[in-house]
């Protein structure tokens, strides 16, 4: 129970309904309980004067004990049941914030699909304990109390005799309680890895279609689909032993009760209106009974879940928020100054240097073009900026202060940020460009997507702006989705622009109507351009070129040409490659 402890917040937001769930049960207990006394009553009445009045009187009350008890088990499960699905709802939005503030380590090491499962079973496994769960252990209880207490008044040593086999009850109930958490557990690991695996062959369908591999993922997820099945029927199995052992151990009570009973009546000391009641609070202590394995399974499951949800709740994000402004709207003015001091950097204390003694200073409104071969550590560099991963060695500041002291809000809201990897959401062209903006001007959408080239493209939908995207945009091409991401960088109006190899799925001809389009924009903004293409930065302010990490060369255009070392080597062979394709 040491995980389900900290649903106490949650329970605590929802006591008064919860005081009141537990006050109808209460009720409804009390009538039902009443109904085997009122039974026993109109038996031995019957007997003993045989009067059809009498019957007629116990009847009603007998319906309207009954039809009260039904009203309040109503009012029960308004009150309890509706709480459990206001606390998987709190639940679950606490979640994914506390998801969204994880830096981008985490999700490195964390598998969507292992997310999406803690999201959906393991939250649902919990809401199952704080409904169903809570609100059997509460009529359990009350049930169980009065039944004992109205079955003593009738017979004490009886009502002894008929409670011995709970004791070997609870034990059952622990060791297969035990079983079931150590399953349970198996099948939630199980299910993230199906659900893992469902992620990835949709996200990457182009690629299972484009090497013919249906039949082999189809294979692979059958297989994980089977060790699921086989791990839910081993927990079923255990389970379904639970609710036979429980219905043997109360039936021995019945038998003994009915001996005994028997033996009661004939001696004088018991009726048989006490003893007819007797077995019917033996059946009413049934479910009790067998309830306490369903309830003790619901809590090992929730225990479980919440063990694995805790584990994310108390991840704490390595890349920690400075302090707010205060004052005005709480934000801090950004200019756009950038400047990196000696910095080193690698993506684990395992893994090989990514960025070495790096000493870079980009003046506000300055247009930098970063170029290198493969790997030399361009994204890093500019990933560095918006602190999607922290630096540990050296120092990179903002407008002459340690990144590290301006608010991550102040920061990001700063950085219109397009990265190799475009993402647009399942939603209207126009709401993925007005992204950033919470309130959001159409014109400055069609101004951002004029310039950033996808305007034509989305005037000749039937729909136009309101066209709807499929998954991460797949109803547009590659070139498509980097221009709408430019468009979205555009309209958050940002301070400092990078664009993290924006235009190579964009031809040159193309490329040159955004950067001339974008020379109005740039201009007062700091802007990162990065690029395999000398065209794209000839023009820069400065070009820095890196190489395993290291700045190599930096300068302008027409110097790095001169200096003939990488820039040149790279220019006089694409320069090269332009005059082949023309042959």
């Amino acid at each position: 129970m040491t995980y389900l402890k900290r649903l106490r917040p949650y329970l605590r937001k929802y006591r008064k309904k919860l005081i009141i769930g537990f006050i109808v049960i209460t009720f409804s207990a009390v009538f039902t309980n009443l109904i085997p006394f009122v039974i026993s009553r109109a038996i031995d009445q019957i007997i003993s004067k045989a009067e059809f009045a009498a019957l007629y009187k116990y009847a009603a009350l007998t319906v309207g004990f009954a039809a009260l008890s039904g009203v309040f088990l109503y009012f029960t499960r308004q009150t309890i049941i509706v709480v459990s699905r206001e606390i998987e709802n709190d639940l679950r939005n606490d979640f994914l914030e506390h998801i969204l503030i994880q830096d981008q380590q985490y999700f490195h090491f964390h598998p969507t699909g292992d997310i999406m499962a803690l999201a959906t079973n393991d939250i649902s496994a919990v809401r199952n304990f704080l409904g169903p769960g809570i609100m059997y252990t509460g009529e359990t209880m009350i049930n169980f109390t009065l039944a004992i207490s109205l079955m003593v008044s009738f017979n004490m040593e009886l009502t002894l005799i008929a409670v011995l086999p709970i004791p070997l009850i609870s034990y059952v109930v622990y060791r297969i309680g035990k079983s079931i958490n150590y399953k349970f557990e198996l099948v939630q690991d199980q299910f993230s890895k199906l659900t893992t695996k469902a992620q990835e062959n949709l996200s990457g369908i182009k690629v299972v279609k484009a090497y013919v591999r249906e039949e082999s993922e189809s294979g692979s997820f059958r297989d994980l689909s089977t060790d699921y099945m086989m791990k839910n029927l081993s927990l079923a199995k255990v389970q379904s032993f639970s609710y036979p052992m429980m219905f043997l151990l109360t039936g021995f009570s019945v038998i003994i009760v009915l001996y005994l009973g028997g033996n009661k009546i004939i001696n004088g000391e018991l009726t048989i209106g006490q003893l007819t009641a007797f077995i019917i609070y033996l059946g009413l202590l049934t479910w009790p009974i067998i309830s306490l394995g369903w309830i003790i399974n619901l809590t090992q499951r929730a225990e479980a879940s919440m063990k694995r949800l805790c584990i994310v709740f108390d991840n704490k994000p390595e890349i920690e928020n400075a302090e707010p402004v205060t004052g005005g709207n709480g934000k801090m003015t950004i200019n756009g100054e950038i400047e990196f001091i000696n910095v080193n950097f690698r993506y684990g204390t395992d893994l090989p240097y990514v960025l070495k003694n790096v000493n870079l200073k980009i003046k506000a409104g300055e247009t930098i073009g970063v170029i290198g071969h493969t790997g030399s550590g361009k994204s890093t560099l500019v990933n560095l900026i918006p602190r999607l991963f922290d630096i540990h060695e050296g120092s990179l500041n903002i407008d002459g202060k340690n990144v590290k002291l301006v608010p991550l809000s102040s920061l990001r809201t700063s950085i219109g940020y397009v990265p190799q990897e475009t993402f647009l959401f399942s939603d209207s062209i126009e709401n993925n460009i007005a992204y950033s903006e919470n309130k959001f001007d159409k014109d400055k959408v069609i101004h951002a997507a004029k310039i950033s080239q996808i305007y034509k493209d989305v005037d000749s939908f039937p729909k136009r702006f309101d066209t709807l995207l499929g998954e991460r945009g797949i109803n547009l091409s590659g070139g498509q989705k980097q221009r709408a991401s430019i468009a979205r960088a555009i309209v958050s109006d940002p301070r400092i622009l990078i664009l993290d190899d924006a235009f190579s799925a964009v031809d040159t001809y193309t490329e040159e109507a955004i950067l001339y389009g974008l020379k109005e924009i740039m201009k007062g903004r700091t802007t990162i351009l990065i690029s395999h293409r000398v065209s794209t930065l000839k023009n820069s302010d400065r070009i820095v070129v890196l190489k395993d990490g290291m700045i190599a060369e930096t300068g302008k255009h027409e110097n790095l040409i001169q200096q003939e070392g990488i820039y040149a080597d790279i220019y006089f062979k694409q320069l090269l490659e332009e005059e082949l394709k023309e042959l």
